[in-house]
């Protein structure tokens, strides 16, 4: 039976609403982990419900750019999660203005969270609380999305969801406005305004409230119509206040520092019908538009002594569209062309071996 005498805690690394987390050793592996204690408040209601969508989403899943959950256990009047160790998280790395991300950091941060929200979305599950604080950071650049105590299943075995989900700055419009019959659209929202905050180094939309978060959204995109977002009329808090007419403000504008590209794709989540915004595994498309707007510098493959960059070349003219299993790595080893010819981070390393050892013919 696993208890915490299997485990020296060597510090704390936070305390939320629902518990404290330590960093701690395994005694028998070494291995160094995250161990997540929530205490049981109230012993009839048993573990919180929060805890148990964490940790029944987290059992279900297996991917690199999923925090690991490796076991769960009892402790006194409470229960502990252990989980991968990461010792930072987007938000943090946002923050650091002496060391802003740089366009390679950003390109496989980005790559890295689609990655993981089209794995949870292909499972049928919705993360609903997607922010820079929820994206743990490793060491080496390893992204991995943490947090799913909110996380809910989508699909037609659901149709009534809280509206009270994600965090402010991040919620997508038809939560604003009080649905509860949404999808995994929502999750999308959320990726766009983190890949706008890692292009503009702030948050896109710093609401006080949820009206001012609404207001400011409407401000910056414009104001929809019936014909831009039918759905719009028929969502709860719709004729519960009205706004002006806003004109959208150009993208130029909000992102003056950006490629066309970056702006082109972050448009395609920010968009008002959740049923229009980009799809985290479409991948083709995505890189379509990254790749013909110049935001992945293909052309620089080809004056390249780089064998993994030659690799890389080869693939992309003997496939005219890519498999999903290999389509980002494929994405991550393309941007390390934007360190040149020297030493390439282990980050991009530990992303791009199983690419090497493809077939041409895959």
């Amino acid at each position: 039976m696993r208890t915490m005498d299997q485990y020296s805690v060597i510090g704390r690394i936070g305390e939320g609403a629902h518990g404290i987390v330590l960093k701690a050793k395994n005694k028998i592996t070494d291995a160094v982990v995250a161990l997540k204690k929530i205490p049981l408040k109230h012993l009839d209601e048993g573990i919180p419900c929060v805890t148990l969508r964490e940790i029944k989403a987290l059992q279900q899943m297996n991917n690199e750019n999923i925090v690991k959950l490796y076991d769960v256990f009892s402790y006194g009047v409470g229960v502990v999660l252990v989980f991968d160790y990461m010792p930072t998280d987007l938000s943090i790395l946002l923050r650091d203005t002496e060391n802003p991300l740089t366009d390679s950091q950003i390109k496989a941060y980005l790559i890295m969270l689609l990655k993981g929200v089209a794995y949870c979305h292909n499972l049928g599950i919705m993360h609903r609380d997607l922010k820079p604080a929820n994206l743990l950071i490793s060491f080496s650049g390893h992204l991995k999305i943490a947090d799913f105590g909110q996380a809910d299943l989508c699909g037609k075995e659901r149709q009534s969801y809280s509206h009270q989900v994600a965090t402010r700055w991040y919620r997508a419009p038809e939560l604003l406005y009080g649905s509860r019959s949404y999808d995994e659209g929502v999750d999308l929202w959320a990726v766009g305004c983190i890949f706008g905050e890692m292009l503009n180094k702030f948050p896109l939309f710093r609401g006080e409230n949820d009206i001012e978060q609404l207001c400011l959204v409407l401000q910056t995109l414009g104001t929809p119509s019936e014909e831009t977002w039918p759905e719009m009329t028929e969502l709860p808090d719709y004729n519960k206040i009205s706004f002006p007419e806003y004109q959208a403000v150009p993208w130029e504008k909000l992102f003056p520092d950006s490629t066309n590209a970056a702006r082109m794709l972050l448009e395609k989540f920010l968009v008002y019908p959740s049923d229009q915004r980009i799809r985290a595994d479409q991948e083709y498309l995505i890189f379509k538009i990254l790749v013909s707007k110049g935001y992945f510098p293909v052309s620089l493959l080809k004056s390249s002594s780089r064998p993994e960059l030659k690799r890389a070349e080869q693939l992309i003219k003997k496939n005219g569209s890519f498999q999903s299993q290999w389509y980002f790595e494929m994405c991550v080893l393309l941007y390390i062309v934007d360190w040149g010819e020297g030493d390439v981070p282990s980050s991009v390393n530990c992303l791009c071996h199983r690419i090497y050892d493809l077939p041409i013919d895959v």
